[in-house]
């Protein structure tokens, strides 16, 4: 059995699960597959009433780095994750929702370019994979750091990817709200570290289903906008300056890097 001390966790994983039977173990396994193993995984149970829980406790049972989190009343996406982020006890905070991936080298290598470059946040690139594992995309941007000013323009960081180091910027806890909350995120943390670099390196797979979330473009938009006004609170037009860049980028050029570079 795996184990390690909490004095000595270095990475803290956050994992919120809602009714996530269908893929949560390909996730686990993504992370116990890791060959940076100094680690905690926190799934964080949203009141799921599938067989999630049960897939969940055989995992903790092989490895006690695993653990469960249990919201007795449903939160939401954000209130999940900052159930583990209060309860995490490692020096890097990272995220994988319960239907996405990580490649076996992700933590290593993103740990040591955090530590190289002396970077508090950082993140990387990944594949898009359908509902059978399959790539179908890959999202591979030429920019090598991301600013709070250049991610209010161009909201686009694999909240999947992303890494912040809480020692030298602290706990930083998502809004409650609907949608884009990992892009409030971001921003909070890039408000606080002035920069974020990208790691070119695919090392994560996100799955695209039917359901998700930034499947759905008018959904997609309708938050960004909402973090924009409502949690950063630009005037309407700083939002309009800067929503017309998301628009351009997501819409007109259909997400490709040319905006990137």
């Amino acid at each position: 059995m795996a184990n390690a001390k909490n004095n000595t966790i270095k990475a803290s994983i956050i994992m919120p699960n809602y009714n996530g039977e269908t893929y949560i173990a390909k996730a686990i396994d993504s992370v116990v597959s890791q060959h940076f193993k100094d680690w905690e995984l926190l799934v964080c149970d949203d009141n799921s009433s599938d067989e999630s829980i049960k897939i969940i406790k055989h995992h903790s049972k092989n490895d006690n780095r695993i653990k469960l989190l249990k919201n007795n009343n449903k939160k939401g996406p954000a209130g999940a994750r900052n159930t583990g982020i209060e309860a995490a006890k490692g020096q890097y905070i990272a995220f994988l929702d319960s239907d996405d991936l990580w490649y076996p080298q992700k933590l290593e290598k993103q740990i040591s370019f955090m530590q190289t470059e002396n970077l508090s946040m950082s993140y990387c690139w990944y594949d898009q994979i359908d509902k059978n594992g399959r790539i179908i995309n890959d999202i591979t941007p030429k920019e090598t750091y991301k600013t709070y000013k250049k991610l209010l323009k161009i909201p686009a960081i694999g909240h999947l990817t992303a890494i912040y180091d809480t020692s030298t910027i602290g706990k930083i806890y998502m809004p409650d709200i609907q949608q884009s909350e990992d892009l409030a995120l971001w921003l909070s943390v890039l408000k606080k570290c002035g920069r974020g670099a990208c790691l070119h390196e695919k090392l994560a797979a996100y799955r695209l289903t039917p359901n998700s979330l930034s499947s759905n473009k008018f959904e997609s938009a309708k938050g960004v906008w909402n973090v924009l006004r409502k949690i950063e609170k630009l005037s309407i037009i700083k939002a309009l300056y800067n929503f017309s860049f998301y628009a351009c980028y997501g819409i007109i050029c259909k997400g490709r890097d040319i905006l990137y570079r």
